[in-house]
């Protein structure tokens, strides 16, 4: 990957969220996620150039717990959320996995170059943030008896306004499997 796919995925996870139908309560929560899975690329890059290791579990319990503590004080499932969140990291990293094995069986396309992960975390974190929001005001919807549809309809807007990528889209579903109980 070059600087310029870089500063391209850099772009897109700090873009706002797109514009969506007011029918679709979901669109917000998956665009989010969505964008938060955007953030492999250069996370894959940085981990990539300075030989770490994709999982990072201190990384990932400091998530989890920050999710949970935000969760509990917006009413909602602080386990529920810490599950989608688990979901979404290993979504992240299977990403992150494969871009790995593109590199070393092509190492003509590994990057050179990457951002700081400090500016990747710090989007994350937002997006997290966003995520949690999302989770808390759309509870209903997602305990609900039309969550398995309205969680599609979302991925499939989603897809089509982020023109997502196979890859992308695979991740998406599985960031989102666990949003309807």
């Amino acid at each position: 990957m070059k600087l310029a796919a870089l500063l391209i995925a850099i772009v897109g996870m700090t873009s706002a969220p797109l514009a969506h139908a007011d029918d679709d309560p979901l669109f917000r929560l998956v665009d989010t996620a969505a964008q938060r899975l955007q953030t492999a690329d250069p996370v894959a890059a940085v981990k990539w150039l300075k030989g770490g290791s994709i999982e990072d579990p201190a990384r990932g319990d400091q998530v989890l717990k920050a999710v949970g503590v935000q969760a509990t004080a917006s009413g909602a499932d602080p386990v529920f959320v810490q599950k989608v969140f688990t979901d979404q990291i290993h979504a992240t990293e299977g990403i992150e996995y494969l871009r790995f094995s593109q590199w070393k069986f092509d190492p003509a396309t590994a990057p050179t170059t990457a951002p700081d992960l400090s500016e990747s975390r710090t989007a994350i974190d937002g997006f997290n943030r966003t995520m949690v929001a999302e989770l808390a005001a759309q509870r209903g919807v997602l305990h609900g008896p039309g969550c398995d549809v309205a969680v599609d309809a979302a991925r499939t807007q989603v897809t089509t306004s982020r023109q997502l990528d196979p890859l992308y889209q695979q991740a998406l579903v599985a960031a989102t499997r666990n949003y309807c109980n």
